[in-house]
Formats: structure tokens, C-alpha cells, sequence
């Protein structure tokens, strides 16, 4: 099945790359060629949050979110050309996080070592009045938080580099998945060496 829409036809692949079986992929992929690059973000955020649906009904989050986080996107360029400086300057975890959270194009307001050794990334800051989604801006309805490991594989790709670790990611909130009223923020642990 061909689909003209980016990210319909990243999930489509990603899906695919993860081995899902065919009669599963079809039924996630519903409707999906008939969202063209020129539907109206409305119609593209009511496709992508019925997919995230029927994808949270047939998949386990052990396959979903690997298939999620393969949709990331805006992993080349000037964000790659920054954290690759991170990593080559090297250092201790804790000043590779300071530099992180100097790198605002890459992940936004900020990125903190926490207490218990994870590491969190916020977008926005804490306490404002409303968030909005930068992906995918014309949303009626809250998506499934499991639409938002696409942002945090996005996340995660450069943290690991900048980091010079893997890392396990848990999107700990959304602008999408709560209607507006929390930040996205993204929380990771380093996996063991």
C-alpha cells in the first residue's frame, strides 16, 4: 500500500521493519492512503489517533513502542551536528546533561540529571496554562500517549549520542495526551553497560 502522508507512510515502514504481521499492519493502516499531504491537519491528527488506537488493541507496548520510537524524526543536520560536539568533548555524565540542556534546538527547555540517576527532558516548562503540540498542531482529541514515542525516539537518538550510553525511554507526559494541560516531557534511564 502506497500512502502519501510522511508520517502515515513512516508508520506503515516502521511497522513492517518490526515484523508485525501483514493482517495487523492492514488493520492499523485503515484508511491511511485515503490522508493525502494536503488533508487538513484535523483530518491527519483523526487518522493518527485512531491508528494509535487500534494499534494499542492489537500490539503489546513491547512492539508499539519500538515501532513508535523508529518513526522519529529530524535526526541529521545541525541537531546531529550539536550533540556529535557533546559526545566528542566527552566528560562526566553529569556535564554531557549541562551541555545537553544547553542544546535548545535539540531538546527544547531542558535536560536535568535526576536524584535517582534517570534523565529528563522537558519541552516546555512546568506550570503553564496550556501546551501544544509542535508535530502535530490541529488536535480535537487527546492521542494515545503512544503516538508521542515518535518525539521521544527523536529524543533519545540525540540523548544517546550526546550521552555516549543507550537509554530506556518512558514518556512520562504530552500536550497530546492530556488535551493541552501538561508538557511533554520524556524520562530516561541509562541501561547497564
Amino acid at each position: 500500500m502506497k500512502y502519501e502522508y510522511g508520517r502515515i507512510a513512516k508508520l506503515a515502514e516502521s511497522l513492517e521493519k518490526h515484523g508485525v504481521a501483514p493482517e495487523i499492519i492492514a488493520q492499523i493502516m485503515e484508511g491511511g492512503e485515503e490522508i493525502r499531504r494536503g488533508s487538513t491537519g484535523e483530518e491527519k491528527a483523526a487518522w493518527l489517533r485512531g491508528a494509535m488506537l487500534r494499534m494499542g488493541r492489537l500490539l503489546d507496548k513491547e512492539i508499539w513502542q519500538p515501532v513508535r520510537e523508529d518513526c522519529a524524526c529530524c535526526l541529521g543536520g545541525k541537531r546531529h551536528e550539536l550533540v556529535k560536539a557533546i559526545a566528542k568533548k566527552g566528560g562526566t555524565l553529569e556535564e554531557r546533561v549541562a551541555a545537553a540542556n544547553e542544546a535548545k534546538l535539540v531538546f527544547g527547555h531542558s535536560v536535568t540529571l535526576q536524584e535517582d540517576g534517570k534523565v529528563l527532558v522537558c519541552f516546555s516548562p512546568e506550570g503553564l496554562e496550556h501546551y501544544r503540540c509542535s508535530c502535530l498542531g490541529q488536535v480535537k482529541e487527546p492521542l494515545p500517549i503512544s503516538y508521542c514515542y515518535c518525539c521521544g525516539g527523536h529524543v533519545k537518538h540525540h540523548l544517546q549520542t550526546a550521552l555516549g550510553r543507550k537509554l530506556a525511554l518512558t514518556v512520562r507526559s504530552s500536550a497530546l495526551s492530556s488535551g493541552g494541560r501538561k508538557p511533554c516531557t520524556f524520562l530516561f534511564s541509562l541501561e547497564s553497560e
